[in-house]
Order: C-alpha cells, then structure tokens, then sequence
C-alpha cells in the first residue's frame, strides 16, 4: 500500500487540488456567491445535551456559492474545525463547483468573537457547531435555488466531530427544527473519543469518515470503535483510512511536511462521557471534565499529504456523485 501512495504522490505532484481542478476550469467559478447571517446560540455542551436553550444569541456566518446551473441544486455545507476556514476548504469548494454542486461554508467563529480555540478548546463547547449547522438547514430549506433533499454535510476535525454527531438521532430531535435531514455525512479526522449516551442511534442516512493513520491530534482508534458500534447496530458507516496521513492533511499548505501544532491541546489520551444532566465527565476520574485534566496533550502533529488528499478527493467525489445522482 506504501509503495502504491508513493506512486501516486510522484505522478501528482499537485495533487492536492480537487480532481476536477487539476486543468484550470470556469465550473470553478459560481455563478452567484451570498452572505447569509445565521441566528445561531452559544451553549456549554451540558445546556446543548440537556435540551437547554438559555444560550448567548449569536450570529454566525456562512458563504453559499451558487454552482453553475439552473433550477434547485445540491448543495454541500462544510464545517471548519478549531483554527477556523483554513486553506483546505477552498479547493474543496472548487471540486464541487466544478461538479455543478453548490457549497455552504459555515463560519462558526467570527461572529463569536473567535479566531482559532486550538490552544484553547475551552472557549467554546464542541456542540455549538451542531447548532449551527442546524441553523444552516432553517436558511437551506427557504432557499429558492437549494434541492431539499440533495444536501450534504461535511466536516474538519472539530467541524467533523460535529458533523459526525449532528447525525445522532437524539440531537436531531432536540435542536433540528428545519424539516430537513442530511443524505449523508462526511466526517475528515474527527475526535470521536467523547461517549453520549444514545450516540449508536444515529439517523438512517451513510456517514463516510476519513482519517490519518498517525493521526496523534485526534487519533483514529477511538473512530474505529465508535464506527464498530455503529455498524453493530446495522449504520451505513465507512471509515477509510490513510497512511503517513497526519491531521489536516487534506491542506495545501505545507504539502509534505510534518509540524508540530505548537500549544494546540489535544484529547486523545481522554474518555470523556456524558453523565445524568448532561455533564461531561472524565471516565478516569468520575468527574466533570475540564481542559485542565491530567489527560489532555499539547503540541500534536499536522502535515498536508498530496497522495492521500488525492485519494479522498477522488473518494469523497465519487461518493458524492452516488447520493447526490448526478450524472
């Protein structure tokens, strides 16, 4: 498998622009881009798992880039994770311009004062994307240019775990007053060490998760054994995985390399659970988790990977064209 990537990487040495980029293409280019204003709320995770919408109101934004096209179109809403709209998201909404899809990239930061939490997780709970990308369907379901039923959902890091569990059944009931579902979920190296009671349960629509082998920000092991309970309970979950693949690897930035992120905290050596009320809790220690915990690690690694970026363009395209039908 090595010596297959490596052959990959040789023969594509810009391989990390979409598939559909690598010749310079005006389906690039959206016929129309809009800036929407989205009534979100800023919960801790405890208010968001109990039910509870005493939040702060906030207004997050997203960009919707209107694809090439006539009528109600698919649409991909992408999540950013803990250092905000970083690089890696551009060529993604490239790729699927180009395959007539229109993308809504969610900024869940700005409007919260925020620019990046990676040395700091504690600023915002991780459940506040989930809410969010809720919003974001309300303002997708009024849209006359959006197919209802052709949206998709993806995600980075922290915006994957989000998207990973936004898929939770339990979620949906309590915060998704759009009318709409999701028909599929695109999780990139989420942390899925954190146990919510009822998280098997998730709605009936595929999840595809895509992640580094030496991923130490997030490590995938913890995915694989969520992704086992939830192929236990007969999902249509995939995991895929990559070698030398670090975390953010789809980025074009620094291709090849491998750094440390200096100071981001990490919580890979973490079992958090939800307990009564909603409270998360340190399993090692029965009490309520904080980021001052003896588990949580600093200075994980991230690195671009030009062959395994090229290979989950070429996946996620593929997967994509199946849900969405395109021709």
């Amino acid at each position: 498998m090595r010596h297959a990537y490596a052959a990959i990487a040789a023969a594509l040495l810009l391989s990390w622009l979409p598939a559909s980029a690598q010749e310079p293409s005006s389906r690039q280019i959206a016929a129309r881009v809009e800036l929407h204003p989205i009534p979100s709320l800023t919960l801790s995770d405890q208010q968001f798992l109990s039910g509870d919408g005493n939040g702060k109101p906030v207004t997050v934004t997203g960009e919707f880039r209107v694809a090439q096209g006539t009528g109600r179109m698919p649409v991909i809403v992408l999540m950013h994770g803990s250092g905000g709209v970083g690089p890696n998201v551009e060529p993604w909404t490239q790729q699927f311009n180009a395959m007539g899809i229109s993308t809504f990239v969610i900024d869940g930061f700005t409007g919260r004062g925020l620019t990046s939490v990676n040395t700091d997780q504690a600023q915002l709970g991780r459940l506040n994307f989930i809410i969010d990308i809720y919003r974001t369907l309300d303002i997708l379901a009024k849209h006359p240019r959006v197919d209802p039923d052709r949206i998709i959902l993806m995600g980075f890091s922290r915006g994957g775990q989000a998207v990973l569990y936004a898929s939770v059944a339990r979620f949906q009931k309590l915060w998704n007053r759009s009318g709409l579902q999701f028909a599929a979920y695109i999780p990139f190296y989420p942390d899925c060490g954190t146990t919510y009671r009822t998280d098997a349960d998730v709605v009936d629509r595929p999840i595809r998760i895509f992640h580094g082998m030496p991923d130490d920000y997030n490590p995938v092991a913890s995915c694989k054994a969520f992704v086992q309970r939830l192929q236990d309970a007969k999902h249509d979950v995939v995991l895929t995985e990559y070698p030398d693949a670090q975390h953010g690897f789809d980025t074009p930035l620094n291709v090849g390399t491998v750094t440390v992120a200096t100071g981001a905290q990490s919580v890979r050596d973490c079992k958090i659970q939800e307990a009564d009320g909603g409270a998360l809790v340190n399993a090692a220690t029965d009490k309520r988790f904080t980021y001052k915990d003896d588990c949580v690690r600093l200075n994980p690694h991230v690195g671009g990977n030009a062959a395994a970026t090229q290979a989950a363009r070429l996946a996620v395209g593929d997967f994509v064209r199946k849900v969405l039908k395109l021709e």
